[in-house]
Parts: C-alpha cells; sequence; structure tokens
C-alpha cells in the first residue's frame, strides 16, 4: 500500500508561504521522502530526473536563473514545470520570477516558499517526510517503554501481553500500544511503534473489560511513539523444549527489512514476567552499551578452566 503527503498538509506542517498556483493546491500529493535540487536539470540535463519529489530552489539555482536572458529562463522553466513535478519551494524567502507564476498556473504546480536556508528546510521535510511515508504494518502485541527501551511483547492470544503490560505500567513504565501495533520502517537503523487512534490508551484484560490507562494511571503512563529495540515473545511452556539458558546467541526478528533482537520467555504459572521484561530491556541496553553478561560469564567460567555448558 502506498501512503502520501498532500501539500496542503506540507504548507501546513512548515508554515510555508503560497506564491503561485495556489488552486492548485488540493488533490496534490507527494509519495516519496526524498528532496531534489533541480541544478542539472535547470542547466538541461534530465537523465534519472525523478519527477515525483518535491523540488527545492535555493539560492545558487536562483542565481543561475537570474544570470539568464529571459528567452533562456522561459525554456529552462517551462520544461522544469512541465515534467510532472508535484511543487516548487523557494528557500531564504527567495523572489519568484514572472515566468514561475505563468508555468505554475498552466502546469498546476504550486510555487511555495519559506524564510529557510535550503539546508535547513531539506532536512526537515525529510525527517518529517520519512515518518509520514514509511513502509508500515500492522503487528498483533503490546509495545511498551521500559528504561529507554522499545519492547514489544508478543505472543498467542490470551497468553498474558496486556496483563504483563499493566503490571509494567504499575511498576512505572508507559505504554505504546496494545492489541495491534502499528510499525514504521524510518530508517535501516530504527523501526518505530505506535497505536491506531482509535485504540490509543486502552488495554483490554480479559474478564474485566476495557480500560484507559491514560485517565487511570496519568499522563505519565502512556506515550504516543516509541522506537522497537526489542521483542518478547511470550509461549506456554513445553516441557519438551530446551530453552536458552545463557544468551551467548542472539536470536532476531525481521520486521520490514530490519533485525531486531528477540527474546522467547516461556510463561507457566510463579514466573513474574513484568520483572522478566524489565531484566531483558536492561540487558538489551546493557549489549549496545558493550557489555554483555552471558559473554563476560562464559569468558570467566573459560579462563578458570571450566565448561560454561
Amino acid at each position: 500500500m502506498a501512503y502520501f503527503v498532500s501539500v496542503a498538509e506540507m504548507i501546513e506542517e512548515f508554515g510555508l508561504e503560497v506564491c503561485a498556483g495556489s488552486e492548485c493546491v488540493e488533490g496534490k500529493k507527494i509519495g516519496v521522502s526524498q528532496i531534489n535540487r533541480p541544478a542539472l536539470q535547470l542547466a538541461g540535463f534530465y537523465d534519472y530526473f525523478e519527477s515525483e519529489r518535491t523540488q527545492v530552489i535555493g539560492k545558487v539555482e536562483h542565481a543561475y536563473l537570474e544570470n539568464m536572458d529571459e528567452i533562456s529562463r522561459r525554456a529552462t522553466l517551462r520544461k522544469l514545470f512541465s515534467s510532472g513535478i508535484p511543487c516548487v519551494i523557494l528557500s531564504r524567502s527567495l523572489e519568484l520570477f514572472p515566468e514561475m507564476r505563468e508555468y505554475a498556473a498552466e502546469f498546476c504546480v504550486p510555487v511555495l516558499r519559506t524564510n529557510l536556508s535550503t539546508t535547513e528546510l531539506m532536512g526537515e521535510i525529510i525527517r518529517v517526510f520519512r515518518v509520514r511515508l514509511a513502509p508500515r504494518l500492522t503487528m498483533h502485541g503490546v509495545l511498551v517503554d521500559i528504561y529507554g527501551e522499545g519492547v514489544l511483547i508478543t505472543g498467542e492470544s490470551g497468553i498474558g501481553k496486556s496483563e504483563t503490560a499493566l503490571e509494567l505500567i504499575k511498576r512505572g513504565h508507559r505504554l505504546v500500544a496494545d492489541d495491534a501495533v502499528e510499525v514504521k520502517r524510518v530508517s535501516q537503523e530504527t523501526v518505530i511503534g505506535s497505536s491506531p487512534l482509535n485504540i490509543r490508551y486502552f488495554i483490554e484484560l480479559r474478564g474485566v473489560g476495557v480500560i484507559n490507562v491514560k485517565q487511570m494511571f496519568g499522563i505519565q503512563c502512556v506515550k504516543d511513539t516509541m522506537s522497537v529495540d526489542l521483542i518478547i515473545n511470550l509461549e506456554l511452556w513445553d516441557g519438551r523444549k530446551t530453552y536458552d539458558r545463557l544468551g551467548l546467541t542472539d536470536e532476531y526478528v525481521e520486521i520490514l527489512g530490519n533485525r531486531i533482537t528477540s527474546y522467547t520467555v516461556p510463561v507457566r504459572p510463579g514466573r513474574n514476567l513484568a520483572i522478566i521484561c524489565e531484566s531483558a530491556a536492561i540487558n538489551n541496553k546493557q549489549k549496545k552499551m558493550g557489555y554483555n553478561a552471558a559473554q563476560a560469564l562464559s569468558d570467566s567460567i573459560s579462563a578458570h578452566g571450566l565448561n560454561p555448558q
């Protein structure tokens, strides 16, 4: 499924001034997060040109156009505006050329303006668009912020995910999403999760019903978005299965092309799942900071000539 950001939303988000083509704003959509500065296109090179990108004209491009004679500038701008671009943004409050107004109306291309520098503008647009246009999927589970680690708790329906999340909330951690977690890949390293708006802050507890965490425990107990740093998969204890006791080998789950560290935690009466999740989150953070408890224990045992198994 493709996602889009409308030009109208972009204007509101970044406080852009509509200088020309205002009648074309409605219905215009942008589907890619990349930005293009059309310096090469203004010089006549259109090979590999991606017309679906937002076009940003900065001081360099503006100066280049300014030094052209009127006939050349008209031909150059006509080719750019007729190429199917969604919009043009002028940075640094640069002045419009008369030809821009003409071609904005002819080819229905809004011309926008901001006082931001070109670099600042492009950075802000890319930052916002990467999230809004990111590949995404919906996963069944509970996402909780535990000590700054986004922990996605998964498992079969009824295994105790929501109850574990509720205990974590009572212990001072924050709920991000329950039942349905919308996951987005915003970079090669980062996947973020959030809750659909219609069920945000709600938890379903079998036998009790639905509760609103924000209303019951306070605003400090919820969070709108969080990176997914760790996956804890709950499963019923199987006596025939051998579970990892040392943690020397990391396991991963792939989400939208990104590998996320994963633990499988067996569930049976008497196990405190909230404490286990806290410990897993802390352990995962320690590994990021360069300390691996399992490896340290293995090295210590090996140094004394013992078998770590």
